[in-house]
């Protein structure tokens, strides 16, 4: 029984170094949910290609995640939810349909896309266990998104939903 005590002192740093976050990873906390993501990675990859795609949205009146529909005003309880939603919807949507010859803001794009889709998962993995419960305001506030983005064809709202993509960065940076 020696060898116990230092197999669980070994085990119990391999379990807390597992669970620690990477060097650049963030942990966020949306409502009773916790994901670490590396925003300064996301962040990086949306720089490189942000002027390229922005130069490209040919329709500059119209907002789909900014005010009136403002995330900023998401409560603490429903920031698990409409995170969850808004993963589910870049992933799904906007870099499903967003079309672009340059093999470099694909690279970008599928960089960022495979963070929310991890995110994403450990997001549904605690609204599973009913962590993470959609309230009424963010369900509103989802519908509103996703009204705007319905409103514009699949390409145009994929370019202004990825041109945008700072807006739910520093939203989701903020509500840490």
């Amino acid at each position: 029984m020696r060898g116990s005590p230092l197999f669980l002192c070994l085990f119990s740093v391999s379990c807390w170094v597992n669970l620690m976050p990477t060097a650049g990873d963030k942990i966020f906390h949306f409502g009773a949910c916790r994901v670490s993501m590396s925003m300064t990675e996301i962040r990086a990859g949306f720089t490189a290609i942000k002027a390229n795609i922005q130069s490209r949205d040919p329709i500059r009146t119209l907002s789909i995640l900014s005010h009136p529909h403002s995330l900023h005003k998401v409560q603490s309880s429903d920031r698990c939810c409409i995170t969850y939603q808004l993963f589910t919807f870049y992933v799904d949507k906007v870099f499903k349909h967003y079309r672009t010859e340059d093999s470099f803001v694909n690279r970008k794009i599928s960089s960022i896309a495979n963070s929310f889709l991890s995110a994403r998962r450990r997001l549904g993995q605690c609204r599973e266990q009913n962590n993470c419960v959609c309230g009424e305001e963010s369900t509103e506030k989802f519908k509103q998104i996703l009204a705007n983005y319905e409103g514009l064809n699949v390409t145009s709202a994929a370019m202004k939903s990825l041109g945008e993509l700072d807006i739910l960065l520093d939203w989701m940076e903020k509500s840490r």
